[in-house]
């Protein structure tokens, strides 16, 4: 094996680092927040062992997924903002028989700071969907504080998705937290620009309002996917659907036209969860498709 294939097995199990993409005069930037553990076989439970023995790389010491929690920070000129608000500043530990492992937040502002940015600083947080690990900074309060780092913002989220948010109680999304967002919670529409080069494409499929956010610049695309995607074994196997799917047919469907728009050259995907391997680009190989990582 080469050093370059050595290297990218080493970041599929570990927990994302800061990285930054530039779109012409758009810079988006990982914000890591956390990591979380994935069983693998009951997290994507069509796959099995036999599947996970072939392909080793993406497995930890543990035998689990390394996912990683955090947010998409998005630049242009003086402003700024966040696709997705991390995990916040808690921490559970595994239980055996779930599907996720140990699961830790809270270095999300410590990074944006490294990133020369502030909460205060955050003029929207765009939500991929309503589940508690991409919610933590918008309706935890912050340490020392009693409101969370983020209530100065607009809280955007797809319309199906507030509509529905009585079914993210199951995913452990409290009505006390649903409370917490409200008053900043503004709702958009499929197609609509909520940031210079940034729309909003509602999927449905992972839950029933699920979105992508979709970001033009430079002559190029950045498709922030959330979790319609939680590990890159997926592009090559798009029927694979997450075991808390709300719909898997619906989210299998989309993440097969997912895997299509990223072959385009001039489109880059951005996978919140997809451990220190977040941005890439799918190209083809004689086993069909594949994530390729950015930057080394």
């Amino acid at each position: 094996m080469g050093n370059s294939a050595m290297g990218q097995d080493e970041r599929l199990r570990r927990p994302g680092r800061i990285r930054s993409v530039r779109l012409g005069d758009t810079r988006v930037s990982f914000v890591p927040d956390g990591v979380v553990q994935l069983r693998p076989r009951r997290w994507l439970p069509d796959t099995t062992d036999e599947v996970w023995a072939a392909h080793p790389q993406y497995l930890d010491a543990s035998g689990d997924l390394v996912a990683s929690l955090g947010g998409l920070l998005v630049e242009k000129d003086d402003r700024a903002m966040l696709i997705d608000a991390g995990f916040g500043p808690q921490a559970w530990p595994a239980e055996p028989e779930n599907a996720i492992g140990a699961i830790s937040g809270g270095v999300l502002p410590k990074n944006l700071a490294e990133l020369g940015r502030g909460p205060a600083d955050i003029e929207a947080v765009a939500f991929t969907h309503l589940h508690i690990d991409h919610l933590g900074w918008a309706w935890q309060p912050a340490p020392g504080g009693d409101r969370p780092a983020l209530a100065h913002a607009d809280y955007l989220v797809a319309e199906p998705e507030w509509a529905h948010r009585e079914l993210a109680e199951a995913e452990g999304t409290t009505r006390e937290i649903v409370a917490a967002l409200e008053p900043r919670v503004r709702t958009v529409t499929d197609g609509e620009e909520i940031f210079p080069g940034v729309r909003v494409e509602i999927t449905g499929g992972h839950t029933a309002g699920h979105a992508h956010y979709v970001i033009t610049a430079g002559g190029k695309r950045l498709i922030a996917f959330g979790d319609t995607l939680h590990s890159p074994i997926q592009v090559d196997h798009p029927e694979w659907s997450a075991g808390n799917d709300h719909d898997r047919g619906r989210s299998a469907e989309h993440r097969r036209r997912l895997v299509a728009e990223l072959e385009d050259p001039d489109t880059i995907g951005f996978g919140v969860h997809f451990a220190d391997v977040v941005f890439g680009q799918v190209r083809r190989d004689g086993d069909g498709p594949a994530w390729r990582p950015l930057g080394d």
